[in-house]
């Protein structure tokens, strides 16, 4: 009978969702992290439940012709990466197969078109959006990330898929802070300033902003610090700080303060420019980003008749990229910052035939039904929990031909497919988009058609 510690010979056959190798031994399914299909290994047990082991990696005796051997162990440690050390090519068909399986799985389907993963041909260095903690680790203020299931930092210089510029404001601000002896926060006590560090970089506009989370309202030399932080980097536009004095897993309160320049930053994706500010919502990978709009655009077949509505709509990104090809665009956001966003956006590009209000998508389709508003296509974009019965009803009930689904999260998109064959809709052909290189993470765009009233 296997116990703690015991040690034992395992071939992986296959990967976990998040990126753990998976052997089975004495009737116990393993879970091993920096293991790949194919590999034989000596396994150290780490734990055991009812069914489920979790286990490390003592030894490798046949090593996968997939293993990337160059990546640092941290980023696996941290989950920045935990994908990292599997070949990029690999990943995408990984990926692909992960929205298959759920396919199948969930909404029984198998004879679909499913397109190959749409990957990056430079696959590192590429969010524009960091939030790095800040603690004290042998007694020196660090940046870094937490290890996996846990609040212990792991201090990291290189963030691997993260912007070099970002990275390089990170190291700067971390010297300065160290300089200035500022304390960095203890999750034990809730004592120290520094919280975390957020950074947002417009990929093409190149412009910063540097976001100081702190625990309390004190200021920490600021003018000394804005001086030199902006003679070092003149791209940063944009220094707040931001105070959050609970001691909970949320990065920001609702407590900005400008102490630098302005409150956003400014980019753009297929050729509208946006306002971001801290708390906005603005995909971290703006190449990526534009594929999966545009792969939206083109499933969607749009034509100068047709009328759209973007439900969940955020700052108006993929909405306001729809409004380009078609005659109307109804967006609705729950967020109510983000849809004076959306509206200032639209402004922004002189888009006119956009417009967006507050409230949920299930009531919104509710009053534009009653207003005889028919579209052609609904756009869904929803958070990785998927969508509610209510609104696959409601939207249902709408008619539109198409339903354009952009998902986040392969299980939930299933599910809800599913229940869009029950009401007349049928899954016409999906395309998974890989906005997160070396990450478990898989986007997808769906395009469900009506086949019957």
């Amino acid at each position: 009978m296997l116990k703690k510690n015991d040690i034992v010979e395992v071939v992986i056959e296959d990967l976990s969702h998040q990126g753990s190798g998976i052997a089975k031994v004495d009737g116990f399914v393993f879970f091993v992290e920096n293991a790949l299909p194919t590999e034989r290994i000596t396994m150290r047990v780490l734990k055991l439940n009812k069914k489920i082991g979790f286990g490390k990696v003592e030894d490798y005796l046949e090593k996968s012709p997939h293993r990337n051997e160059n990546l640092d162990l941290a980023y696996l440690r941290t989950g920045i990466a935990d994908f990292g050390h599997l070949a990029y090519e690999e990943q995408l068909l990984f990926k692909a197969k992960q929205v298959k399986d759920n396919l199948y799985k969930t909404a029984g389907i198998k004879a679909v078109e499913l397109l190959p993963t749409i990957g990056m041909e430079q696959p590192y260095a590429y969010r524009n959006k960091a939030q790095i903690p800040v603690r004290r680790v042998n007694g020196q203020l660090e940046t870094g990330f937490f290890r996996k299931n846990s609040h212990d930092l792991l201090p990291i210089s290189d963030f691997y898929i993260q912007d070099k510029e970002i990275d390089k404001l990170i190291l700067f601000v971390r010297n300065l802070l160290r300089r200035f002896q500022v304390s960095p926060y203890n999750e034990a006590d809730q004592s120290g300033l520094i919280k975390n560090l957020v950074v947002r970089r417009g990929h093409y506009s190149g412009q910063m902003m540097l976001v100081f989370v702190t625990s309390r309202p004190k200021v920490f030399r600021v003018e000394q610090m804005v001086q030199l932080i902006t003679e070092a980097f003149p791209q940063v536009v944009s220094i707040m700080q931001n105070v959050n004095d609970q001691n909970s897993n949320a990065i920001f309160s609702k407590d900005f303060k400008v102490l630098y320049g302005q409150d956003y930053i400014t980019d753009s994706i297929l050729g509208n420019d946006y306002m971001i500010s801290a708390q906005s919502f603005y995909q971290v990978n703006t190449v990526m980003a534009e594929k999966l709009y545009q792969t939206a655009i083109d499933f969607s077949d749009l034509s100068a008749d047709d009328v759209v509505i973007d439900a969940y709509s955020g700052i108006g990104t993929i909405g306001l990229s729809f409004a380009k090809k078609v005659k109307k665009v109804y967006g609705v956001e729950v967020i109510e910052a983000a849809v004076k966003d959306a509206r200032k956006n639209a402004e922004r590009n002189g888009i006119r035939n956009a417009e967006f209000l507050v409230g949920s998508a299930e009531a919104a389709m509710e009053k534009w039904s009653k207003e005889g508003i028919k579209p052609s296509v609904i756009l869904v974009d929803p958070p990785r929990k998927g969508l509610t019965e209510s609104f696959i009803k409601a939207s249902a009930a709408m008619a539109p031909k198409k339903i354009t689904y952009v998902s986040c999260n392969p299980a939930t998109m299933a599910r809800d497919i599913k229940h869009y064959q029950e009401l007349g809709y049928n899954l016409i052909k999906a395309q998974p988009v890989d906005l997160f290189p070396h990450t478990h993470h898989v986007e997808c765009i769906a395009l469900i058609q009506r086949v019957k009233s």
